[in-house]
């Protein structure tokens, strides 16, 4: 919440192991602002989340943000390499991860042998992919996206978008997706979530909730 303004509320859902859910709505309805609540980014002023029935509150932020990754609509990259990025999240947590895991996280993201490449030198859907290969570095269980692919044009779109789909079904992972694109929802998602004034208005199957 901001001064005298409520970003969402009454924002009651749920999301299955290994599912893929969308949240869509024109800007300014909330989407990000509920994706950023799931892994504690911005602190609720009420209500809480539940991650395999236990409330989130009870984890350290840092052990939480492990197990619920965020890819960001723009990616931000430490300078350096593109191995050291991803071993950044490791390291924080005292564990190192080697260059042949280094290298098996960049090929699944279609990136293999970039590891020595400097950042500055990707383009924007290169660097997509390494903020996602990052994130999975930590071997979240959950993975949150917000609107990752709206800063790219097409071809680095669709590219993203096939990335997304392989990963999260090849690892099982669960995902959140924030997108104001409906056909990218369909293409993405099982189910969806409809936001409008911080609230959720419609949920259901995706292409449902996407028709109606």
């Amino acid at each position: 919440m901001v001064p005298n303004k409520i970003l969402v509320e009454d924002a009651t859902f749920a999301v299955e192991s290994g599912q893929t859910l969308a949240m869509v709505g024109p800007s300014g309805s909330g989407k990000s602002s509920l994706l950023r609540l799931l892994n504690r980014l911005d602190e609720p002023t009420s209500g809480t989340v539940y991650v395999d029935g236990v409330d989130y509150r009870q984890m350290a932020p840092r052990e939480l943000r492990r197990r619920v990754g965020m890819v960001m609509q723009r990616p931000y990259l430490f300078p350096g390499t593109v191995e050291s990025n991803l071993q950044f999240g490791p390291r924080q947590r005292g564990a190192a991860l080697p260059y042949e895991r280094v290298e098996e996280l960049l090929t699944a993201v279609g990136l293999g042998g970039y590891a020595t490449r400097d950042v500055a030198n990707l383009s924007g859907g290169e660097a997509q992919r390494v903020s996602f290969a990052r994130t999975l570095a930590n071997e979240p269980e959950v993975v949150l996206l917000d609107e990752p692919t709206s800063a790219l044009d097409e071809d680095a779109k669709q590219g993203v978008e096939a990335l997304i789909r392989e990963v999260v079904a090849k690892r099982g992972l669960t995902c959140v997706l924030v997108t104001h694109d409906m056909a990218q929802a369909a293409r993405l998602a099982a189910r969806a979530v409809v936001m409008a004034g911080g609230r959720i208005i419609k949920s259901g199957l995706v292409k449902e909730v996407l028709r109606a």
